[in-house]
């Protein structure tokens, strides 16, 4: 039966699988084409919805504009998740 892993054997043991997974792979960007159409599908959704009645140029505009925003909301969240993290690891001061 094999030892269950501590965290760190487990986050190695996946970076160890990524890097032979992506080792495999000769064209990253086709490997990846269904997700990043699928991204810019939703986006481009939301950018009609929004605006119905937008022309093409008008949808693709809006749709950059919400992909910036997403990525630039995951950034915001994973610094402050960054800054909580270093905080709880200070020693509280007596």
């Amino acid at each position: 039966m094999p030892t269950e892993l501590n965290p760190q054997e487990r986050s190695l043991r996946a970076r160890l699988a990524v890097h032979k997974s992506w080792a495999n792979t000769l064209d990253p960007k086709s490997r990846t084409a269904k997700a990043r159409a699928a991204a810019a599908g939703r986006f481009e959704k939301q950018a009609r919805e929004l605006h119905p009645t937008a022309t093409d140029e008008q949808i693709a505009r809006v749709t950059e504009h919400l992909r910036k925003a997403h990525y630039a909301e995951m950034a915001l969240a994973s610094a402050r998740a960054r800054r909580a993290k270093k905080t709880a690891a200070k020693p509280a001061a007596a």
